[in-house]
Protein backbone atom coordinates (compact mmCIF):
# COMPACT_ATOMS: atom_id res chain seq x y z
CA UNK A 1 0.00 0.00 0.00
CA UNK A 2 1.16 3.53 -0.99
CA UNK A 3 0.97 6.38 1.13
CA UNK A 4 -1.77 8.20 -1.61
CA UNK A 5 -3.66 4.59 -1.28
CA UNK A 6 -3.71 4.81 2.55
CA UNK A 7 -4.81 8.42 2.20
CA UNK A 8 -7.62 7.78 -0.13
CA UNK A 9 -9.06 4.82 1.90
CA UNK A 10 -8.61 7.00 5.15
CA UNK A 11 -10.63 10.07 3.81
CA UNK A 12 -13.59 7.97 1.84
CA UNK A 13 -13.70 5.89 5.40
CA UNK A 14 -14.28 9.42 7.35
CA UNK A 15 -17.09 10.23 5.53
CA UNK A 16 -18.49 7.19 4.94
CA UNK A 17 -18.34 6.45 8.71
CA UNK A 18 -20.74 9.34 9.40
CA UNK A 19 -23.41 6.52 8.22
CA UNK A 20 -22.36 3.59 9.85
CA UNK A 21 -25.70 1.92 10.30
CA UNK A 22 -26.62 2.77 6.09
CA UNK A 23 -23.44 1.59 4.83
CA UNK A 24 -23.52 -1.89 6.85
CA UNK A 25 -26.96 -2.44 5.86
CA UNK A 26 -26.02 -1.79 2.33
CA UNK A 27 -23.01 -3.85 2.42
CA UNK A 28 -24.79 -6.69 3.88
CA UNK A 29 -27.93 -6.85 1.50
CA UNK A 30 -25.72 -6.92 -1.06
CA UNK A 31 -23.71 -9.54 -0.16
CA UNK A 32 -27.04 -11.71 1.08
CA UNK A 33 -28.38 -10.46 -2.77
CA UNK A 34 -25.22 -11.85 -4.87
CA UNK A 35 -24.92 -14.95 -2.57
CA UNK A 36 -27.81 -15.76 -0.55
CA UNK A 37 -25.99 -18.44 0.49
CA UNK A 38 -23.80 -16.93 2.93
CA UNK A 39 -26.66 -15.86 5.19
CA UNK A 40 -26.45 -18.82 7.45
CA UNK A 41 -22.72 -17.95 8.03
CA UNK A 42 -24.29 -14.91 10.00
CA UNK A 43 -26.54 -14.60 13.15
CA UNK A 44 -30.13 -13.76 12.30
CA UNK A 45 -30.17 -10.76 14.23
CA UNK A 46 -27.34 -8.45 12.65
CA UNK A 47 -27.51 -5.62 14.87
CA UNK A 48 -24.01 -6.58 16.69
CA UNK A 49 -22.64 -7.57 13.75
CA UNK A 50 -23.13 -4.47 11.59
CA UNK A 51 -21.40 -2.79 14.72
CA UNK A 52 -18.32 -4.99 14.43
CA UNK A 53 -18.27 -4.83 11.04
CA UNK A 54 -17.73 -0.99 10.92
CA UNK A 55 -15.34 -1.11 14.18
CA UNK A 56 -13.29 -3.43 12.64
CA UNK A 57 -12.68 -1.28 9.14
CA UNK A 58 -12.63 1.32 11.42
CA UNK A 59 -9.82 -0.25 13.46
CA UNK A 60 -7.72 -1.16 10.55
CA UNK A 61 -8.24 1.32 8.25
CA UNK A 62 -7.27 3.86 11.09
CA UNK A 63 -4.04 2.02 11.70
CA UNK A 64 -2.69 1.43 7.79
CA UNK A 65 0.45 3.72 8.58
CA UNK A 66 1.25 1.25 11.10
CA UNK A 67 -0.92 -1.99 9.55
CA UNK A 68 1.82 -4.62 11.29
CA UNK A 69 0.09 -3.01 14.80
CA UNK A 70 -3.59 -4.55 13.95
CA UNK A 71 -2.36 -7.93 12.04
CA UNK A 72 -2.11 -10.05 14.97
CA UNK A 73 -5.95 -9.24 15.43
CA UNK A 74 -6.87 -9.44 12.05
CA UNK A 75 -5.56 -12.70 11.62
CA UNK A 76 -6.77 -13.97 14.91
CA UNK A 77 -10.26 -13.17 13.22
CA UNK A 78 -9.48 -14.78 10.36
CA UNK A 79 -9.06 -17.87 12.25
CA UNK A 80 -12.27 -17.44 13.89
CA UNK A 81 -14.20 -16.77 10.25
CA UNK A 82 -12.30 -20.54 9.52
CA UNK A 83 -14.32 -21.91 12.41
CA UNK A 84 -17.69 -20.38 10.82
CA UNK A 85 -16.98 -21.98 7.50
CA UNK A 86 -15.60 -18.74 5.72
CA UNK A 87 -13.72 -19.73 2.77
CA UNK A 88 -11.37 -18.22 0.79
CA UNK A 89 -13.57 -17.46 -2.30
CA UNK A 90 -16.28 -15.89 0.39
CA UNK A 91 -13.19 -13.00 1.06
CA UNK A 92 -13.84 -11.99 -2.85
CA UNK A 93 -17.79 -11.58 -2.49
CA UNK A 94 -17.59 -9.57 0.66
CA UNK A 95 -14.99 -7.53 -0.86
CA UNK A 96 -17.44 -7.11 -3.59
CA UNK A 97 -20.04 -5.99 -1.18
CA UNK A 98 -17.87 -3.75 0.56
CA UNK A 99 -16.75 -1.87 -2.70
CA UNK A 100 -20.37 -1.77 -3.86
CA UNK A 101 -21.54 -0.17 -0.65
CA UNK A 102 -18.54 2.44 -0.14
CA UNK A 103 -19.73 3.03 -3.77
CA UNK A 104 -23.34 3.83 -2.50
CA UNK A 105 -22.48 5.77 -0.30
CA UNK A 106 -20.08 7.93 -1.86
CA UNK A 107 -22.12 7.98 -5.29
CA UNK A 108 -19.29 10.34 -8.06
CA UNK A 109 -17.21 10.89 -5.57
CA UNK A 110 -15.83 7.06 -5.47
CA UNK A 111 -13.48 7.71 -8.22
CA UNK A 112 -11.70 4.77 -10.26
CA UNK A 113 -8.35 5.59 -8.21
CA UNK A 114 -10.14 5.42 -4.81
CA UNK A 115 -11.59 2.14 -6.18
CA UNK A 116 -8.19 1.01 -6.77
CA UNK A 117 -6.84 2.00 -3.17
CA UNK A 118 -9.92 0.15 -1.30
CA UNK A 119 -9.22 -2.81 -3.63
CA UNK A 120 -5.83 -2.86 -2.75
CA UNK A 121 -6.22 -2.75 1.22
CA UNK A 122 -9.26 -5.21 1.22
CA UNK A 123 -6.47 -7.35 -0.90
CA UNK A 124 -4.12 -6.77 1.91
CA UNK A 125 -6.54 -7.42 4.73
CA UNK A 126 -8.64 -10.55 3.42
CA UNK A 127 -5.03 -11.96 2.79
CA UNK A 128 -4.25 -11.78 5.82
CA UNK A 129 -7.18 -13.06 7.10
CA UNK A 130 -7.47 -16.05 5.42
CA UNK A 131 -3.46 -16.84 5.31
CA UNK A 132 -2.77 -16.01 1.44
CA UNK A 133 -0.99 -13.02 2.28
Amino acid sequence: MTPRQIELVQTSFERVATNNDKVADLFYDRLFDVTPDVRTLFPADLGAQKQKLMAMLASAITNLHQIHSVMPAIRELGKRHVGYGVTVAHYALVGGALLWAIEQELGEDFTPEMRAAWTEVYTALAGAMNGTA
